[in-house]
């Protein structure tokens, strides 16, 4: 079978975008998504997105299988990628500058803005634990600066969910994380039902924040569009930064 594909970033954030117009489901199974995504054997990715054609009221739908081929709800780079594509796709010529697309977290609207950029946004953050969900507490509260033990440490966590899952984590340095041996061990934990991304943030001062990465379904990634957001908001809930920022993640820097 041959399927035309075209290859995007979001700081560093990498995906296989097809057209997938035409069809109501992805024209890959998660199998075939794992392949391509294979950075030796493969394209090489953190994922493949679908351009999907609307169901609920949006101009678009959007499908995404992480490296892994599980499926997540959103993905904030993800989106603003196939917003590019989109307008790559149908030879935009300027008047068209939003486009609502329909995403398993809901609808999503990416704004084309100046320089080649894309904004989008990305919905209130959801607290409860129930929501997010986390077993930390009580389905109702939501969960900040909990204990969370793991790896012979006792961890401080907030979490959020921005439509998927986050467990965000406050380190002296994130350098000094071994993100690949206890990013695993935080996915995998019992206290998250659906796995989750994990967030490990230094606040380098009060409007400034360092971040790595590493995410449900994909790894250690160079940036995660809703693990930005959910660390700001935990940022503000746990009283680390203030609510404008900066941040930095190996990919680039963004702001919120």
């Amino acid at each position: 079978m041959k399927i035309e594909f075209v290859k995007y970033q979001g700081l560093g954030n990498d995906f296989v975008l097809i057209d997938n117009r035409h069809s109501l489901e992805p024209l890959l199974t998660p199998t075939q998504a794992i392949r391509l995504c294979d950075r030796h054997f493969g394209i090489g990715a953190d994922g493949v997105i679908f351009l999907l054609p609307a169901r609920e009221g949006g101009d678009y739908a959007m499908r995404i299988f992480n490296a892994d081929g599980s499926e997540p709800q959103m993905c904030g780079n993800g989106i603003r990628c196939l917003a590019q594509f989109i307008a790559q796709l149908t030879q935009n010529n300027g008047s068209k500058r939003a486009y609502p697309i329909e995403t398993l977290a809901g609808i999503m609207t990416p704004s084309l803005i100046a320089g080649g950029q894309v904004r989008v946004d990305m919905g209130e953050p959801r607290l409860l634990a129930g929501e997010i969900p986390t077993t930390l507490a009580a389905a109702t509260e939501k969960v900040v600066a909990r204990s969370l033990s793991l790896a012979g440490q006792v961890w401080p966590v907030t979490c959020v969910s921005m439509g998927n899952p986050h467990c965000v984590v406050f380190v002296e340095a994130v350098t000094a994380i071994a993100l690949a041996q206890i990013g695993p061990a935080f996915e995998q934990h019992p206290a998250f039902p659906e796995r989750v991304n994990t967030e490990f943030i230094e606040v380098v001062q009060p409007d400034y924040l360092k971040m790595r990465v590493w995410e449900r379904g994909a790894g250690a990634t160079l940036a995660c569009g809703t693990g930005a957001c959910a660390s700001v908001v935990a940022g503000v809930l746990a009283g680390k930064c203030d609510r404008p920022l900066y941040g930095g993640v190996a990919g680039g820097l963004f702001r919120n």
